[in-house]
């Protein structure tokens, strides 16, 4: 054991590990096995990356790359020339980071940045919950987890064919149990940028590498994701339709697109992936139904989650994909929540056959879409370029982020910051992007605009275009 505060050399960490597999993956792992373990204490001092490397045989950069992703994990931290520490609370694993989704509760006339459904268009949940109250069987610790009447509603309406879909507790229960099974600590996951920020939080703190690709209002680009395939990823995590937070919705060209891209890695270099698909807003997407497992059913892992379209707290997501991979899912799953509460899978069965029902969510469809439009209208007849969007959100460049949320908040209106959206640095390359981006960003939750567009769109032209001094 190395005792708190005291630098080792690479001579006692090379004893204590074998570093058997000198990839970063397989250092960070050696690594991370010593801290866990208590071998390494915290506060302790580690070599420094040319030393290990020039005692390894490797390269600084992979050594860079290990530190990265333990750095990552929480398990080390850097304090500039003084060197890299074993982190004092290593123990307790990587501090969650909410990367500026959690706005302030403080009032405000408009609040644009929550990214949450109109709570006036929601289909009403008192006709489904007398109906289901009185039959919802509740007692049995061995019935199946979904039930059956609900599965087969769920696989009529799939977007393609799924060797098995089950329910589980909202869209990221389903993207963490995915990614838990398929990604390893020091992998690499191939990310959208912009994109969610709760997947960042999530490949943190697995310890895995967000490897960022460039969108256009049709998904992911094709040549982007081709060049990063290169670097060997152990999944893609992407968003079909209404990508939070752009708004882009993928179409059936783009689609079979990226499939070729992945089956082209996969024919002729042997890489081995899982596609993680978010479908989170499919019932209130106007864009058709797109899915790349119906080019790779055994790599795609589809999720579709009713939060958007039928209340974000039924906390119910539908996924499919290989029944291997679903299986082991669902076997984790069992020693822990065991089953998604058959009770609130009533609910959700009654609100997607009950005709009421269906035709509120077709009303809200609708009013999404003329929302989007005006707003989205009004804003580039303004000057400002943003994209045609689906869903519930949009992307809006703006000369000076900081700025914009400080002359918004003034005329009372709330949007979110986009900083929490980059998977990578503002400025800096993406692979598929022509070149890197000036721009800063906000996200304007659109679905939340019920009236005067104009006025909005004017609020938000204002202040996305205005520079304040002194560093805003």
């Amino acid at each position: 054991m190395v005792r708190s505060g005291i630098r080792v050399d690479v001579s006692e960490l090379t004893s204590l590990a074998p570093f058997a597999d000198t990839t970063p993956r397989g250092i960070a792992a050696d690594l991370a096995r010593l801290v866990n373990s208590g071998e390494l204490e915290a506060g302790m001092r580690l070599p420094t990356v040319r030393e290990l490397a020039s005692s390894l045989g490797v390269s600084p950069a992979t050594i860079s790359q290990a530190w990265q992703a333990l750095a990552r994990a929480g398990l080390i931290e850097s304090r500039g020339r003084a060197g890299s520490f074993v982190r004092r609370d290593a123990a307790a694993g990587p501090a969650m980071r909410m990367r500026g989704m959690a706005p302030p509760d403080d009032p405000v006339r408009l609040d644009l940045s929550r990214g949450t459904p109109d709570p006036l268009l929601l289909p009403a949940l008192g006709p489904a919950l007398s109906r289901v109250s009185a039959r919802a069987d509740v007692g049995s610790y061995q019935a199946e987890p979904v039930l059956p009447a609900l599965a087969a509603v769920l696989r009529r309406s799939w977007p393609s064919e799924a060797e098995s879909i089950v329910v589980v507790d909202g869209a990221l229960d389903a993207i963490s149990r995915t990614l838990d099974q398929v990604v390893r600590f020091g992998d690499r996951v191939v990310v959208e940028h912009p994109g969610f920020p709760p997947f960042l939080d999530l490949l943190d703190l697995l310890g895995a590498e967000a490897v960022p690709v460039a969108i256009d209002e049709h998904g992911m680009s094709p040549e982007g994701l081709a060049a990063v395939l290169r670097r060997r990823p152990a999944a893609i995590l992407l968003q079909p339709r209404a990508q939070n937070p752009t708004g882009a919705s993928m179409t059936a060209t783009r689609a079979a697109a990226l499939a070729g891209v992945i089956r082209s890695a996969v024919d002729d270099d042997g890489l081995d992936l899982v596609v993680v698909e978010d479908d989170h807003s499919g019932l209130i997407s106007t864009e058709g139904d797109v899915t790349l497992g119906a080019h790779l059913p055994d790599r795609v892992v589809h999720v579709r989650s009713f939060s958007k379209s039928h209340g974000p707290d039924l906390r119910i997501a539908a996924v499919g994909g290989p029944r291997d991979l679903i299986g082991r899912i669902m076997a984790r799953r069992m020693v822990g929540p065991g089953w998604t509460s058959r009770m609130l899978q009533s609910i959700l069965l009654d609100l997607l056959t009950d005709g009421a029902a269906i035709d509120a969510v077709a009303e809200a469809r609708r009013a999404y879409y003329t929302r989007q439009r005006a707003l989205g209208e009004a804003l580039r007849s303004r000057g400002i370029p943003v994209m045609h969007a689906d869903g519930i959100n949009l992307w809006m460049p703006v000369l000076s982020e900081r700025s914009t949320l400080v002359q918004l908040a003034a005329a009372g209106i709330r949007v979110a910051g986009g900083t929490p959206f980059l998977a990578a640095a503002n400025g800096s390359p993406v692979a598929g992007a022509a070149r890197p981006d000036a721009h800063e960003y906000v996200r304007v939750t659109v679905g939340a605009v019920r009236e005067d567009a104009a006025a909005v769109a004017d609020a938000l032209a204002v202040a996305g275009q205005h520079l304040a001094a002194g560093g805003y």
